[in-house]
């Protein structure tokens, strides 16, 4: 009889925690994974154009919407590496903040 008393103790323990680390951030666990792979995904895109891969820009992914800030050397730049982290499962969309680099 103890053993189901602390068995059904520990199952409502269990189920509390869980349930609130999904309430505290608004994810789930599988979400804040696919924003990470999501975001791990836009970061091997920049790093392989050409024309990025040097470039300071930063990715952040909430739910799906990707937001990318930092610097770029040109619009068609731009349009390329949102064109490309557009295909990416899971991502609903994707902001530019980033601003094109002068050159000097």
């Amino acid at each position: 009889m103890k053993n189901v008393v602390l068995l059904t103790v520990l199952l409502i323990f269990g189920l509390t925690f869980f349930a609130g680390c999904a309430t505290m951030t608004g994810e789930t666990a599988g979400e804040k994974i696919d924003d990470s792979s999501i975001t791990t995904q836009a970061n091997a895109i920049i790093v392989k154009d050409p024309d990025a891969q040097y470039l300071k820009i930063d990715v952040d992914t909430r739910q799906g919407d990707v937001v990318l800030a930092g610097f770029v050397n040109s619009k068609e730049t731009e349009a390329r590496i949102m064109g490309k982290i557009r295909e990416i499962r899971g991502v609903k969309s994707v902001k530019s903040l980033l601003k094109v680099e002068e050159k000097k």
